[in-house]
């Protein structure tokens, strides 16, 4: 009995932070299929675009990556190599379908093209 309690109290205090250290871990980038991944960004290098991208992201991605994508424990710091070399089609189809294993919502609801302004903010990060 008491080896049964002590199991339950590691499950309950490890798993937590087991999928703590899964965020951001790239396992997305496992899903996305093909064509997905070779979709080209509509907006690419359209300073228009980059601004609406980057008033939107502030709207709805700033309260886990903060106003300047720069990562709230745990959520990931957007200016990350991972991000950097995703394709646009990548991300585009991450804000699409989201990720629940990271926390990443299903951004589906904003119009195809907002998320790609998105995406092209977030290829313009430096």
């Amino acid at each position: 009995m008491l080896k049964k309690f002590f199991h339950a109290i590691l499950l309950v205090l490890i798993l937590p932070m087991f999928l703590l250290a899964t965020v951001g871990d790239g396992n997305w980038l496992i899903q996305i299929p093909q064509k997905s991944r070779q979709k080209q960004n509509p907006f690419k290098g359209q300073a228009e675009a980059i601004a609406a991208g980057e008033k939107l992201f502030r709207a709805n991605c700033s309260k886990c990556h903060g106003m300047e994508a720069q990562g709230r424990d745990p959520r990931l710091n957007l200016h990350t190599a991972r991000i950097r070399n995703a394709t646009p089609g990548e991300l585009e189809w991450l804000l699409t379908n989201g990720s629940m294993r990271a926390g990443m919502p299903s951004w589906s609801r904003l119009p195809e093209g907002e998320r790609w302004q998105i995406v092209s903010y977030l290829k313009n990060l430096r």
